[in-house]
């Protein structure tokens, strides 16, 4: 694996290699990718998929890579760093369903690793993913290193590509009790164990990898071993899991401000969907609801938009897609005309 000393940053653009294939430069899929030139689309297009934390982004960005031919450029700040794969939720060789991915892992913890540093590196990889034909895709919850991407450096990256903007959406009193139970996931599969192994009791939690929500909140925690009793140890434990849950939400209240503010930019026309439903069901039905409300109206987007047509989804398309949905939940849609829902370009 790249190391890195601090105050250093990735010197090339690299594919991330899930753990299980941490000894090879590139991890080759088990299927065929076709290169977008050879379908006569313009390679000069990149995806952009937005959202705040534990949305869907990655799956978004796997689905389409699988099915247009593309690679996934890491847009987390903090999945750059090595190590606290739980803590940072980083893709697993399962979940990137033999799609390469770059910018994860390879910088050192207690780098400092900029949204300037991030704009140089991310335009490399996407330089080498469309030299070869094949479609770049943006995915990560960190939008001020995508918003430094796409405007920074006097536009140089515009002035190359041209960008589809996918923000996946999801009702934050739904989404905050999915990473509520998330963070419950984390903690069974070694979140503890993870910030145990990195704890210095004498860090800087304003830098590096240790920014990472999921490690200031154990510091108290960390500290007692060995000095308080079992039951004050619990409820030291209980304390800092609670204080992950709620830094998470806040987490992604900001996330949200900042990408409404980008949409309201020039140059940022940012297609919207809406994943609530997803969240909202469990099983066989949320895999049906992904596949009508988000993976479909996302690969109609992206397919319109690498053909440089300029049509989204009528209104008809996101109705008929939603009332599936909520049918084979046992629902019935109601859809008030006092609010309006943007859908992927349409309205509700």
């Amino acid at each position: 694996m790249l190391q890195l000393n601090m105050n250093q940053v990735i010197p090339l653009p690299r594919m991330h290699m899930p753990r299980q294939h941490s000894d090879s430069s590139m991890y080759v899929p088990p299927f065929s990718i076709v290169p977008l030139r050879t379908k006569g689309v313009n390679t000069n297009k990149v995806v952009v998929v937005m959202g705040v934390t534990g949305t869907g982004k990655s799956k978004l960005a796997i689905d389409l890579a699988r099915r247009l031919g593309g690679e996934v450029v890491n847009s987390d700040k903090i999945q750059v760093y090595d190590g606290l794969d739980v803590v940072t939720n980083k893709v697993t060789k399962e979940e990137c369903m033999g799609v390469p991915h770059h910018l994860i892992n390879g910088v050192h913890p207690d780098a400092d690793f900029t949204a300037s540093d991030f704009r140089v590196h991310a335009t490399r990889a996407v330089n080498s993913i469309s030299d070869r034909g094949l479609l770049p895709i943006i995915a990560g919850g960190s939008n001020s290193y995508i918003e430094e991407l796409i405007d920074g450096a006097n536009g140089q990256f515009r002035s190359r590509y041209e960008c589809c903007f996918l923000w996946v959406d999801v009702q934050l009193e739904v989404l905050y009790d999915f990473v509520a139970e998330r963070v419950d996931r984390m903690v069974e599969r070694g979140l503890v164990d993870e910030v145990r192994a990195l704890f210095d009791p004498n860090c800087d939690y304003s830098k590096g990898l240790r920014r990472a929500i999921g490690v200031p909140e154990l510091d108290a925690y960390l500290r007692s071993e060995g000095i308080l009793e079992e039951a004050e140890r619990t409820r030291l434990l209980a304390t800092a899991i609670n204080d992950i849950k709620a830094n998470t939400r806040k987490l992604t209240r900001c996330q949200l401000e900042k990408i409404r503010r980008l949409t309201t930019l020039p140059g940022w026309s940012v297609q919207r969907i809406d994943a609530t439903e997803v969240f909202r069901n469990r099983g066989e039905a949320a895999k049906e609801a992904w596949d009508s409300v988000v993976a479909g109206p996302g690969l109609r987007t992206v397919r319109r938009f690498l053909l440089g047509e300029k049509e989204t989804l009528s209104n008809d398309d996101v109705c008929s897609n939603l009332a599936k949905v909520m049918a084979g939940a046992g629902k019935v849609p109601v859809l008030s005309p006092r609010k309006s829902l943007s859908v992927v370009g349409a309205t509700i």
